[in-house]
Parts: structure tokens; C-alpha cells; sequence
């Protein structure tokens, strides 16, 4: 199009040094790094053209390109563009992990596959880019991502996100004014404004160098820098499409017109032609000469598209009919009337005969009126593209048979089942729109709880109250009466999760329990264990207790492992939580559930914390937040920056810890409530604390004791004791004890674990010397082994009033057992503490030196941990959902940094962390 040959690249642009250089860059670096960059500018703009350039440039460098483009008339086709840029590669596909290969086959309609996690689909892409990327650099190039099917936009998302160790590039082309998967997606953007004057003008007077002077001046003027239009204006105006007297318009629509005076010279075979091509799916040739035959009642061949070449509307090459620009097809279609569109789109349903699922899309585009049977094929298309793992295209195939159902109480039901699948991706916005247009007074009961059951889970960040509480529980009893227990069970967790939540007032959370305990299907249910821990956990914290402890060598699918899991975080017992965690956590791995994932890690991260296992909680925070991140659950995403915030903290990196704990609440938005900005300001109370600033962590921490404060949570302060008693000064002990004493009748109800152990603590700490002596020993004596890090905090406490009452010698030995014990679970900030008092009672005490594995970053610590366990790259990778090649370039520089040469030594380098 608008380019010319250079010298110092293959091809150049006309006033696009800049971008150039920039998409050469990102090919010149592909052997060094894998990088994404995303074009993003208005039509005719030259997002095509630089595209060409960065393929030019790479097939200069021996980088290899594959490419494909979005069209418009296939975004409802289950990865289409997606097929068009692996099938090159399938013959590789055997070499791929069973499951992905199933799901990867079973997406592209080559095997049956029930259901394939979407997430499993990329990953097997994924690798299939990564092991030919190892033979040749690949380059990755995409135009018009907007008009892709959804599926393959989300696939090549979960790409860009993970070849920074790969040589691949991928460049992607979007149009403004179009929002997909990639937004959220952090990639780096280009984007594309006009040409500068001097720029334009040189463009406009080599491509059209006899324009008076008048009207040389209109078409700099309208084109505005546009790089098409100064190209394609100048031909309309000279074809007397537009006058100078015409009024402005907006330039897609100018250009479209532009394209469009082309079309009234053209003869009515060839009109025709174009027409069908324009709204087939893809260019093939063939199928476009048939259904134009059958609009026009003869037979045609290629040459009837010989006088659309000439006026520069399309070209003929591999794969078939290629339009100029998108916005010739674009003009091709809208210039029709509607009967001819109609006419075009039941010609090419007769086409497609043997593709059920394209023959229906065009039987649907064919319609003017509802049609029950379009809609019942349109039904087919939603089922069958579910089983492929497309959901996104099974949502818009249900939507669209709502819209041509002739039965208005069967197009509410498939509006409702729409938006449950659009629920099942996480897309909110979706989710709102379809339910917008499901009219309620059409439902019966049980689809009005369906309803109700949706918004509830839009909504999930509105806090009503008990009057929403009430509503749940309404409805959970309606689905009683109705017989659907697993409905039931749903509405009665989400009132339960409100209780925990907000301060619901004990008769509403013993409806809900009593209305749980009725639906449940055993004492032993999952959902139950979890609603009564989130309802009532102090009251039922010892009962749960006892269940879990049973349970432990059950079995449970992820989902009812999480439950479980969940139920022992909520009541303290993160010592039994971690093991039904870690089963599900294993099998959402496995099975690419990355949402479910991302919860399950969100939960263990606080079990790992809690129990002190600090390398452990880092690692289940950053996955985390990254994949709560890319799920869109920003419940989930906050809570794990809140508890990076923590880990910050207690590392001694207050700037991060402030800057994560401000993240966490900049996530939440609106959606808070107290129990999330409890975690928040425990996380600052925590960072202020082992800061030195005493008086505002008291500050931060005494905010979640307080019923009065938003920040208030029963059952989060109950974590916090050991943090709100050492942020104590000495004038404000009388009011910790206050607290010590609340919290000892909560005690009293509840063996909850976690909160035993700040509770004595809490006693040693803030008696008076006379009686503190016998609760040190007390608390010490008690079985610590599953919280190393309440157990160091405690012998810290114990050296510093041994100390202080003049006790030298005995406060070494606990002083130099905290140093010791902080120094190995990495807490640098209680580890210099404890040096402080050391160094006060008369032992110089060396600054902890960083070992080796502190250089890690989380990602290589996970894959060291997981390689010294023996797990190959590729088992490493399914697990992480990172190429085997990129888990290989990470054990490399775990190498480097540990100073060993061999996987086997991996085990031993991890477990000393001093070199000793």
C-alpha cells in the first residue's frame, strides 16, 4: 500500500521511521527475548502496513512469520483465526502432553473431547509455538484482532503473557474503538496517530501529484493524517463521488464511501460476487462462485472479479478472494440493500450444506422474522462449540437463537442459559447485558431463582446488608420447595459468604446455618463444613475442626477440596486447611480450572503464612495475583497483593509492602467490604510494626478491633493479636488487655489453633513481671511445630524481658534461637530485631548475609523447588502453565545464581539457605 523501498530497511514507510524501528526492534531482540506488542489506531491508519514491514524485516533475519487476520463474518466460529495460525504446526501435535493435545484437537473439531478447559488449549499452543520457535525464531502477526472469535483472542493473550524466554514475537493489530481480551492484558501498545504534515504531504503528492491546488488542500485537510485516505480520497473526488461542496464527514465513513463509488461502475455479476465474498466466511474462491451463481441465476467464474482487481477492491491470491482493505468488505456490505444481503446469506447457508455450523450462521443472517428451527440449530451450534472449549461463541449462538425464538418463554430460557455461560468465562459485563433482556414475568419459579442466582454474583461487590442476606435466603428456600438442593446449597453459601463479610446479627446467620444443615446431604458435605465456618466460626469451629480431621484421607474433586480447605482457614485451623488446599490446587492444575486455581492459591497463600512457611505463602501469592489477574477476579487479585503486602513487610520492604497494600485496595474499587480492608490494614499494621513505628501500627491494628470501624472483622482480628500486643507502648497496654480480655471468652468457645496461640502469647507479653515468667513457660511448652514463626516471635518476647529484668545470660540463649529461626524463614525485619537485643545483652551478632537462594525471583524458586522434586521441565511447565522451554531457561539462571551445575544438586542448594 503507502510504502516504498529503503535503505536501511527492507521496506519503509512514508513518516513512520519511529514505529518502524520500533517493530524491527522487537524482531532484532526475538533470539535474545520473547516480547508482544499491540498496534492500536484508527482505519487506514497503517496498522497493516507496519505489519508488513516487521514480516518483511523478519524473513530478512531468518525469523520465521506465521500470520493470520480477523474477519469480520467469522468472529462466531470456534477458533478460526486461532486454527489458521497453528495448523502449519499440528503435525507436532502428538508430541504434546496427552491432555493438551486432546484439548488442543478437540478445540479445532479434530477429536471429541468433552468440554476442554480453554486454559489447557493455550497452553498446548503454547508449546507448539515454543518447540518450532526452538528451531527458528517465530514471529507472530495478527491483523484485525477485534473481528477474531473471542476464543483465539484469549488463547493469544495467555501466549503474549508467557514468551518473555522463548523467541517469539508476537505483533498485533487492533482497530480504536473495539475492546478485547487483550485490554486487560498488560501487553505493550503502540498506537498509531496521523502522519505529521510533512509526512502527509509527501505521501499525497507522490500518489497523486497532478491534484490542483484547491483540492490538494481539501484532502490534506479531511485526511487529517491518515494515511489511506490521502490515498484513496483524491481517486473518489477525482471519480466525482464527492464534491467540494460535500459536507465532512467522519473518515471511516468517507473512506467507506470512497470504496463504495468504486462499486456503482462495476457490472452485476461482479457486485454480486463481491457481496457473497463479503459475507463468507473466509476468501475461498470456490464456494463464493457457487453461492454467487445461485443470487444471480448464472454461472460464474473467476473472471467476473476481473473488473473489482482493476478498481484495486480485491486480489486473487492464495487463499482465495483477498479484499484491499477491511474497509472495502465493509463498504461491499453496507452499500447492498437488504434484500440482497438476505438473498447472499441464503445462498451461501445452501453452500455450506456439509459445515452445520457456518449453515447455520447463515440461515440465521438470512431471516428477517423469528424462525423456531434456526433457533433449535443455533441451540446445536452453542452445544457443540461448549464441547469445543468455545464458550464464548456458545453464549453468542444462544443469544442469537433467543432473538429469532418465535416462543417468548423459550427466548427468556435461552437468554438465561447465555448468561449462565457467560458467567462460566467471568464476563461481567456480558453476564449484565443478556440478563437486561430476559424479561422476568416469562420465567417460572425455578428459572425467576436462576435470575436471581446471576445477579447475585454480578453483584457480588454490593453491600446490602442483611435485607440482600434475607433475599438469599428466600430464594434458597424456593429452590427447596422446588427440588433443587444444589441451587439451594448455592444461595445459601452466597448468605453465608455475606455473613462473613458484614456484621449480619446472630438470628440471620442461624438461618442460614439451620437452612444449610437441611439442604446438606450429610454432616460431612463440603458446601456445609464450608457455610457453617463462614456462618458461624467460633461457635462451630471445634465441630469443624473434628470433621476436617476425619476427612483428610477422603477423597474430593477440586472444587469440594477447596470448600474444605476454606472451612479450615475461616475457623484457624490453617495447619489442616493447607492439606485439602493443596489437593485442589493440584488438580485445578492439572485440569487448567485457572479460576479455581487462583482461589485455591489465594487461600493457601494465608495457610502458608500463618504456619510460617514464608517461601511457600510468597510463592501461592504471586501465582496468585497474577492469575487472579488474568481471570478477572479482583476479590482474589486484592487479597493476594494484600498479603504481598504482609510478606513485604516482614522482609523489610516497607516502600513495596505500601505500594502492594494500595494496589490491594485500587483492585478492589468499590467492591470492598470489611473483611478484605481488614486484610489490608493488617498488612500496613503489620509494615509499621516491623518498621519501628509502634504508634501507627497500634493505630492500624486497633482499627480491627473496634466494632464501630469499617475495617472491623471478628474473626480477621482474631489473627492479629500477636501484632496489636507488640505494636503495644507501654501507656497503651491497659487497652490491648481490654481486647485480651474479649478475645479470651472467644477463646473459650473455639479450639481454633491460631488463635490459642496469640492468646498466650498475648498473656506472657502483657502481664506484670511478677506473673509473666510462668506464662512465657506456658506458651513455650505448647505444641509449636506447626507455627515456627508464632514460636520465634515468642522466644524474641521472652529474650526481651529476660533482658530487661536484668536476666542476661538466660536471654541470649532465646534471643539467639529467634535470630537463628528468623533468619531461616527469611523474616529480615524480626531477625534485625532480635540482633538489636542481642547486641543490648552483649553478643555482637553479625547482619544476615543473603544466601544464593535469595536471589531467586518466586517464578525460578518455584520451578527449583518443583525440579528438586524430580519433576521434568515439561511436568514443571503443565503445572506452572509456562513452555518447557521457558521452565528451562529459568532453571539455567537458578543455576547461575546457586552456583551449582546439576538438577540433582538443586535439593541440597534449596534447603541451605546460608551456604552452610
Amino acid at each position: 500500500m503507502i510504502i516504498r523501498r529503503g535503505e536501511g530497511s527492507v521496506i519503509a514507510l512514508v513518516g513512520r521511521e519511529r514505529e518502524t524501528a520500533q517493530v524491527e526492534a522487537l524482531v532484532d531482540r526475538i533470539r535474545e527475548r520473547g516480547d508482544a506488542l499491540v498496534l492500536r489506531g484508527a482505519p487506514g491508519i497503517g496498522k497493516s502496513a507496519l505489519l508488513a514491514v516487521a514480516s518483511e524485516w523478519a524473513r530478512a533475519h531468518e525469523v520465521a512469520v506465521s500470520s493470520t487476520s480477523g474477519v469480520q463474518s467469522e468472529t462466531h466460529l470456534p477458533f478460526a483465526g486461532l486454527y489458521q495460525l497453528v495448523q502449519p504446526l499440528l503435525g507436532a501435535a502428538d508430541e504434546l502432553p496427552a491432555r493438551q493435545r486432546e484439548a488442543l484437537l478437540g478445540a479445532f473439531g479434530m477429536e471429541d473431547a468433552a468440554a476442554p478447559e480453554p486454559f489447557l488449549i493455550a497452553l498446548a499452543v503454547l508449546n507448539l509455538f515454543g518447540d518450532a520457535a526452538a528451531r527458528r525464531p517465530l514471529l507472530i502477526v495478527v491483523d484485525d484482532v477485534q473481528w477474531l472469535d473471542r476464543s483465539t483472542t484469549e488463547v493469544l493473550g495467555f501466549v503474549a503473557r508467557r514468551v518473555r524466554s522463548e523467541p517469539i514475537a508476537l505483533l498485533l493489530a487492533v482497530r480504536d474503538g473495539y475492546a478485547t481480551s487483550l485490554d486487560d492484558s498488560d501487553l505493550t501498545e503502540l498506537a498509531l496517530d496521523g502522519l505529521a504534515p510533512a509526512a502527509a504531504e509527501a505521501l499525497l503528492d507522490a500518489q497523486s501529484p497532478a491534484l490542483p491546488v484547491g483540492m490538494r488542500w481539501r484532502v490534506l485537510s479531511e485526511a487529517a493524517g491518515n494515511p489511506l485516505a490521502l490515498v484513496e480520497l483524491p481517486l473518489a473526488l477525482d471519480s466525482g463521488a464527492a464534491t467540494t461542496n460535500a459536507e465532512f464527514l467522519p473518515l471511516t465513513a468517507r473512506l467507506e464511501r470512497a470504496f463504495a463509488a468504486r462499486l456503482a461502475a462495476l457490472p452485476p455479476p461482479t457486485k454480486a460476487l463481491l457481496l457473497v465474498s463479503a459475507a463468507n466466511d473466509g476468501p475461498d474462491l470456490s464456494a463464493a462462485l457457487l453461492a454467487g451463481a445461485a443470487v444471480t441465476g448464472t454461472e460464474l467464474t473467476a473472471e467476473a472479479l476481473a473488473p473489482a482487481v482493476e478498481a484495486g477492491l480485491v486480489e486473487l491470491r492464495e487463499p482465495g478472494i483477498q479484499f484491499r482493505h477491511p474497509l472495502v468488505r465493509s463498504a461491499v456490505y453496507q452499500k447492498a440493500g437488504p434484500a440482497d444481503r438476505l438473498a447472499a446469506h441464503r445462498a451461501l447457508a445452501t453452500v455450506h450444506a456439509a459445515d452445520p455450523d457456518r449453515r447455520t450462521w447463515h440461515r440465521a443472517a438470512a431471516i428477517a422474522r423469528q424462525d423456531e428451527s434456526v433457533a433449535a440449530e443455533l441451540e446445536e451450534v452453542a452445544a457443540r462449540a461448549r464441547r469445543r472449549g468455545a464458550i464464548t461463541v456458545a453464549v453468542a449462538a444462544l443469544r442469537r437463537a433467543a432473538e429469532v425464538s418465535e416462543d417468548p418463554p423459550v427466548r427468556a430460557e435461552r437468554l438465561l442459559r447465555a448468561a449462565e455461560l457467560a458467567f462460566e468465562l467471568g464476563r461481567r459485563d456480558q453476564v449484565a447485558a443478556l440478563l437486561a433482556l430476559v424479561e422476568p414475568a416469562l420465567l417460572g419459579r425455578p428459572q425467576r431463582a436462576r435470575l436471581a442466582w446471576l445477579g447475585e454474583v454480578l453483584e457480588e461487590g454490593r453491600n446490602e446488608g442483611p435485607e440482600r442476606i434475607l433475599r438469599l435466603i428466600a430464594y434458597a428456600e424456593t429452590m427447596e420447595s422446588a427440588g433443587d438442593p444444589t441451587l439451594a446449597l448455592n444461595f445459601a453459601r452466597a448468605a453465608a459468604l455475606r455473613c462473613w463479610w458484614t456484621d449480619s446479627g446472630r438470628d440471620l446467620r442461624r438461618r442460614v446455618m439451620a437452612l444449610a444443615e437441611r439442604l446438606a446431604s450429610s454432616g460431612d458435605d463440603p458446601e456445609l463444613l464450608l457455610i457453617l465456618a463462614t456462618v458461624t466460626p467460633v461457635e462451630s469451629g471445634g465441630a469443624i475442626i473434628d470433621r476436617l480431621t476425619k476427612l483428610r484421607d477422603a477423597r474430593f474433586d477440586a472444587a469440594m477440596a477447596r470448600f474444605l480447605g476454606v472451612a479450615g482457614t475461616a475457623v484457624g485451623a490453617h495447619d489442616l486447611a493447607g492439606h485439602f488446599l493443596d489437593a485442589c490446587i493440584s488438580d485445578a492444575r492439572a485440569q487448567g480450572r485457572l479460576g479455581l486455581l487462583a482461589q485455591a492459591l489465594g487461600s493457601q497463600m494465608w495457610s502458608r503464612l500463618f504456619c510460617g512457611d514464608w517461601q511457600s505463602a510468597l510463592l501461592a501469592a504471586e501465582e496468585g495475583e497474577r492469575l487472579a489477574r488474568e481471570t478477572a477476579q479482583p476479590r482474589w487479585q486484592s487479597s493476594a497483593c494484600a498479603a504481598l503486602a504482609l510478606l513485604a513487610g516482614l522482609r523489610g520492604e516497607e516502600e513495596r509492602g505500601l505500594a502492594l497494600a494500595a494496589q490491594a485496595e485500587r483492585v478492589l474499587g468499590s467492591g470492598a467490604n470489611s473483611s478484605t480492608m481488614a486484610i489490608v490494614e493488617h498488612a500496613r499494621g503489620v509494615i509499621a510494626l516491623c518498621a519501628g513505628r509502634h504508634e501507627e501500627a497500634f493505630g492500624r491494628l486497633r482499627r480491627l478491633f473496634d466494632p464501630d470501624d469499617a475495617v472491623y472483622h471478628p474473626m480477621w482480628r482474631l489473627w492479629a493479636i500477636i501484632d496489636l500486643t507488640e505494636a503495644a507502648i507501654p501507656e497503651r497496654r491497659e487497652a490491648v488487655r481490654a481486647v485480651l480480655a474479649e478475645l479470651e471468652e472467644v477463646g473459650a468457645r473455639t479450639p481454633a489453633p491460631l488463635l490459642h496461640v496469640g492468646l498466650r502469647h498475648a498473656r506472657a507479653v502483657l502481664a506484670d513481671d511478677a506473673d509473666a515468667g510462668p506464662l512465657y513457660q506456658d506458651a513455650l511448652n505448647a505444641d509449636l511445630s506447626p507455627w515456627p514463626t508464632a514460636r520465634a516471635r515468642l522466644l524474641l518476647a521472652h529474650g526481651v524481658w529476660l533482658r530487661r529484668r536484668r536476666r542476661i545470660q538466660e536471654a541470649r540463649v532465646p534471643l539467639r534461637t529467634a535470630r537463628d529461626a528468623f533468619d531461616a524463614l527469611g523474616l529480615l525485619a524480626f531477625g534485625e530485631k532480635a540482633r538489636q537485643e542481642l547486641r543490648a545483652a552483649g553478643e555482637a551478632s553479625d547482619l544476615r548475609l543473603p544466601s544464593s537462594v535469595d536471589q531467586l525471583t518466586a517464578q525460578e524458586l518455584h520451578i527449583a523447588r518443583l525440579a528438586a522434586a524430580g519433576l521434568t521441565n515439561r511436568e514443571i511447565g503443565q503445572q506452572l502453565y509456562l513452555s518447557h522451554r521457558t521452565v528451562s531457561t529459568h532453571l539455567y539462571r537458578v543455576f547461575r545464581k546457586l552456583g551449582i551445575t546439576a538438577r540433582g544438586q538443586l535439593r541440597d542448594a534449596l534447603r541451605d539457605r546460608h551456604g552452610r
